[in-house]
């Protein structure tokens, strides 16, 4: 299996140990077609295809420099694609206006890496920042929905203190709570167990779960741990060089005889063999004009 794994159909028996067996398919939230993006002349994803559904926790991963950020960044329409098109809850975002994308952000929740965290704000005004921008709730109404999401998160009665007296963990925790605060029906998670210790890290996992099964979200995870994608996955997609490698379910990736794949399972190194020419191509400039954006 060495191009896309038989997604079709998820079999029951392929759903990772810790979420819903059998996790059923619903529509269609995320559409992914012919995604190609440049970072200057260097082609950085070619030609992407991949769709999302509903209730679904999607992992995405690869090796440094594989493209799963940017891939992420395409996906949030923080970036403009080269070619292609990203259908995100039935709309082309390509096609939308600014005040079309500011409607459709308010259904999008984002956890960033390193938490993101206003530094001058405590973790209640922090979390309520999203209502204070997008809704004319009362002040006493969105405390009350920001101490809602500090329950559902685990932080039930830190809402007073500042992010500098929280611990990693706990800032990671304060950032699922904002990214929720607006009940969105998709939510971004960039490496969510980096920097963590085990103990925390399978807690976060558990708490990524906990959320899509009571809030129905769809969940988008970029991560580079097996252990916590195994976990949560619903299906993994796996880039390579600007390609995707594979998509499917834990079961089917780890019984893939791609020798890539293995690799990155395995942590095995690998060394490129540069032909001479290529590598004279590279040094003169013209292997970064070979597909560069029009």
């Amino acid at each position: 299996m060495t191009a896309t794994a038989k997604n079709e159909e998820q079999a029951p028996e392929g759903a990772p140990e810790g979420a819903p067996k059998g996790a059923p398919k619903g529509a269609e939230v995320i559409q992914v077609r012919d995604l190609v993006a440049h970072w200057g002349p260097r082609k950085i994803l070619n030609e992407i295809n991949l769709e999302i559904h509903e209730g679904e926790i999607m992992v995405i991963m690869g090796g440094s420099g594989s493209g799963k950020s940017t891939f992420l960044r395409h996906l949030m329409a923080l970036e403009r694609p080269t070619s292609g098109s990203i259908n995100v809850l039935g709309r082309d975002i390509g096609s939308m206006g600014v005040r079309e994308m500011f409607e459709l952000r308010k259904k999008i929740g984002v956890a960033f890496q390193g938490g993101a965290l206003f530094s001058s704000m405590t973790v209640g005004e922090n979390i309520m920042l999203p209502l204070h921008e997008n809704t004319g709730l009362d002040r006493m109404t969105m405390e009350i929905m920001a101490r809602m999401k500090l329950e559902v998160v685990d932080l039930a009665g830190f809402e007073n203190l500042m992010p500098s007296e929280l611990s990693g963990g706990m800032i990671k925790r304060a950032a699922f709570a904002r990214a929720i605060i607006m009940d969105p029906k998709i939510l971004f998670c960039d490496e969510p167990s980096a920097g963590l210790d085990p103990v925390v890290s399978s807690a976060l996992d558990d708490l990524i779960l906990r959320m899509r099964d009571a809030m129905g979200m769809t969940i988008v995870v970029v991560t580079h741990e097996l252990e916590s994608a195994f976990k949560i996955a619903d299906r993994i997609t796996m880039l390579d060089k600007g390609d995707i490698l594979f998509t499917g379910t834990v079961k089917e990736l780890k019984k893939s005889k791609n020798q890539r794949i293995q690799n990155l399972l395995n942590r095995q190194t690998e060394e490129d063999t540069l032909d001479p020419d290529e590598y004279l191509r590279r040094l003169t400039g013209e292997e970064l004009g070979k597909g560069a954006a029009p």
